[in-house]
């Protein structure tokens, strides 16, 4: 089975455990906006990463070209695979309205320090300036696998972040357990606040104390998850209407792999949750044959 990804790794960690699956095309650290205005490389230094992949999928985005990888495979693919988690963090736009996605890259090696110099605005996921952008950039993309006939084939892996870890209840979001959750917090601080106060310290260090008191790891999962699945709506509302094909996870369903090899992440999943992922692709794939 060959695959495609224009994605990141919902997509390609999912990938691993469809059996038999050849990654022949992987398109990551590119937002669809790319497509229409690439900033292009003149410029932008990326001396500093290390790795020949990483240069690779920043260079294709400032190229925007990674529609080019996929298509130019279409003849051999079975199945496209796509996801949104690298809109996430937004994306660099320039004041001739050129772009370029704001990667961990992109940040890593300078060139978003190089964006800023430029007069380049970081415009944020969620936003309406960014929603316009990227549904302009994805019915581009989709047009695009329309064309080279890989439109049947395209399937969106429409996965919320967990927002627990794996053996945890999956966190209430409405407003008593939201209200809930700070009322620990406060009460955590009051108590390192009352410590702070036993050794000496005065009642203005024992307040900053008690207003710098951090997130538990689990609270701090819980309110990322919900603050990416509630700016993902429209998101996912807009890709699920043209496309053919949506594979959809909520929160509620995921968990966090705290074993993940990339680390635990909101967007890095258990076995068995990319194991009903890749069983429900195989099954979509399936019914399309018979057709």
């Amino acid at each position: 089975m060959k695959i495609a990804i224009f994605g990141s790794c919902v997509s390609r960690d999912t990938a691993e455990f469809m059996p038999e699956a050849e990654v022949v095309a992987y398109v990551a650290r590119h937002s669809v906006t790319s497509l229409e205005s690439p900033h292009g490389t003149a410029g932008i230094d990326l001396s500093d990463l290390t790795s020949a992949f990483q240069k690779r999928m920043v260079t294709s985005d400032l190229k925007g070209s990674g529609i080019e990888r996929i298509v130019k495979n279409a003849g051999d693919l079975d199945v496209v695979l796509l996801d949104l988690v690298d809109e996430r963090r937004g994306f660099w736009k320039f004041p001739d309205s050129t772009t370029m996605t704001n990667s961990i890259e992109v940040e890593s090696c300078g060139a978003a320090r190089t964006a800023r110099r430029e007069g380049a605005r970081l415009i944020e996921f969620g936003t309406d300036e960014h929603f316009t952008r990227w549904s302009t950039g994805f019915a581009t993309l989709i047009q695009e696998l329309r064309a080279a006939g890989l439109w049947e084939k395209t399937i969106l892996l429409d996965i919320e972040w967990a927002g627990a870890v794996d053996g945890a209840q999956h966190p209430q979001n409405d407003g008593f357990a939201s209200l809930g959750r700070r009322w620990r917090r406060l009460q955590r601080g009051s108590r390192e606040a009352g410590r702070e106060l036993s050794r000496g310290r005065g009642i203005a260090d024992a307040w900053q104390s008690m207003r710098n008191i951090k997130p538990t790891e689990a609270e701090e999962y819980a309110e990322r998850a919900s603050a990416a699945n509630q700016s993902y709506e429209k998101y996912r509302t807009f890709a699920r209407s043209v496309l053919q094909i949506s594979i959809t996870r909520y929160s509620a369903e995921l968990r966090i792999d705290p074993n993940h090899r990339w680390g635990p992440q909101p967007f890095h999943y258990r076995e068995k949750d990319y194991e009903s992922i890749s069983t429900e692709i195989s099954e979509n794939m399936n019914t399309d044959n018979r057709r």
